[in-house]
């Protein structure tokens, strides 16, 4: 689910820059065929730690997983064999991923910013559950914001260094977003973004995905955030959607 973690983060270019902390989680379900006959649901439901001082933004997510469906289908890669696959349920510790964003141009006059993310995503599920690969994931993320009146257009481009086994062969892959963000008031936003990447190996697909999202901040210290995906490729879910709820301290 490629949308999840990116668009619903608070650009970092426009971050308090008093440090600041909070922690929280959220529920993600999505299901798709992935290019099998059989349907595949997934459920994550992460622990997530935050803090952002000044032009940097660190993150961590340890997520809880559980798995439904074809054994050929793997989280975060899709179908990964050309065997007949078996139905499955696994559950379990997800993959950790760390992540560091630093706020390298911010223009208040014309309210135009720019980030660059580095990211590990380490090998901690259990990949004979068909949780993950079992391998490291490193990424590269650039994401520039555009500020026009209550409208917030956003893109990125990054480049995903994807750990690779025999039993799993992946190549190294390019992801793009695009999209932007209303502010309706003082406290809720609402918006929409478009994500691709390429396919990682011969029997998986592109991920091609829309997500619609909408965040309301209760007060200076919850904040809640909802969304609903919609998959157009055999590399993505044919749906899906989530909830999250964080607090900063």
């Amino acid at each position: 689910m490629l949308a999840s973690a990116l668009v619903l983060a608070i650009p970092a270019c426009w971050a308090n820059e008093a440090g600041t902390l909070s922690m929280g989680t959220s529920v993600n379900y999505s299901s798709g065929k992935y290019g099998t006959p059989t349907t595949t649901n997934i459920t994550s439901i992460p622990f997530n730690v935050a803090y952002d001082k000044g032009p940097w933004t660190l993150k961590l997510s340890v997520p809880y997983v559980r798995i439904t469906g074809a054994s050929d289908v793997v989280v975060g890669v899709g179908k990964t064999s050309t065997l007949v696959p078996v139905i499955r349920t696994a559950s379990g510790l997800g993959d950790v991923v760390a992540a560091a964003t630093y706020n390298f141009y911010n223009d208040a006059a014309s309210q135009f910013g720019a980030d660059v993310t580095g990211k590990i995503k380490f090998g901690t599920a259990d990949k004979a559950k068909g949780l993950g690969t079992g391998e490291n994931d490193y990424s590269v993320m650039l994401d520039v914001y555009k500020k026009v009146n209550q409208i917030t257009f956003f893109g990125g481009v990054g480049y995903n260094v994807l750990g690779s086994t025999a039993a799993i062969p992946l190549k190294n892959v390019f992801n793009v977003t695009a999209g932007s963000s209303l502010k309706l008031d003082d406290k809720s936003s609402l918006g929409l973004a478009y994500d691709y990447r390429q396919k990682s190996s011969l029997t998986s697909a592109a991920q091609s995905e829309m997500t619609a999202f909408y965040a309301y901040k209760f007060n200076k210290s919850w904040k809640t955030q909802a969304y609903l995906l919609k998959g157009f490729s055999d590399g993505s879910p044919d749906f899906g959607g989530g909830v999250s709820l964080a607090h900063a301290f």
